[in-house]
């Protein structure tokens, strides 16, 4: 399909909104104009023009894609679809459920190179880390009980088990795979009362490091990304069937 063929499936928005109006609009014109993986968008000040809002508010969007993973930016080329956009088909957002087929694909990498890093930490730790392991654990379910933020602690709970596997690229690596994928500020995924059932099972796993215990290490944190994927699912799948293409 020509480029500029999708911009037919575009109409001005009522207001220059800034944001989630923009998204769902592209989105929108992805699927009705059948653009498939590795197809090309039409370009930004086409998509600004036909929308009637400043090309500053597409650019800022398309950044919100680009994080998300969903297209790729060449330089001197365009932007192309990387991965598969849907609208909602049932009461979720399109934008919540873009960023929850997001965390899909992030906990599917997650787990390949977690399992990986608990196992070494568990067989490579020393006595002080071990006990440092147990101490940021116990802090962190005292956080998580009492109802206050713990994003900051449960950080520092995982890096200590990083920098246990006695490799640093680990931490860096699953660092920035967090790091990469932006959440809205309206985001559910954002929120402290997200994936709260996963962390009884922190203490699992801290007890498995500590026990030298590599295969109970590894079946508590598949615990842990088990139950925040069952998570992810259920709120973008609310009202709707489950995307058997992503992850299972």
């Amino acid at each position: 399909m020509a480029v500029d063929g999708a911009l037919k499936h575009l109409e001005p928005l009522e207001t220059r909104t800034r944001g989630v109006a923009v998204l769902d609009a592209l989105a929108d014109m992805i699927e009705r104009a059948g653009l498939k993986i590795g197809d090309r968008l039409p370009p930004e000040v086409s998509l600004a023009a036909t929308l009637g809002v400043g090309r500053s508010t597409i650019r800022e969007a398309l950044n919100r894609w680009e994080g998300l993973g969903l297209i790729k930016r060449r330089r001197g080329d365009g932007t192309y679809l990387a991965a598969r956009v849907q609208t909602s088909r049932g009461l979720v957002p399109t934008m919540v459920r873009l960023e929850g087929e997001a965390l899909l694909r992030l906990i599917e990498v997650r787990r390949a190179l977690e399992n990986e890093v608990v196992r070494k930490a568990t067989i490579n730790a020393n006595a002080q880390q071990r006990v440092e392991i147990s101490r940021l654990c116990d802090i962190l379910l005292i956080e998580v009980n009492a109802g206050r933020p713990w994003r900051k602690v449960d950080h520092e709970f995982h890096a200590a088990i990083y920098d246990a596997s006695g490799n640093p690229m680990f931490g860096q690596i699953l660092q920035s795979l967090d790091r990469a994928l932006e959440r809205s500020q309206e985001s559910p995924f954002g929120r402290d009362e997200f994936g709260l059932d996963s962390f009884p099972p922190h203490r699992d796993l801290a007890d498995a490091i500590v026990a030298a215990d590599p295969d109970a290490a590894c079946a508590a944190i598949n615990t842990i990304l088990d139950l925040v994927d069952k998570d992810v699912r259920t709120i973008i799948f609310a009202g709707a069937p489950a995307d058997p293409t992503l992850p299972s």
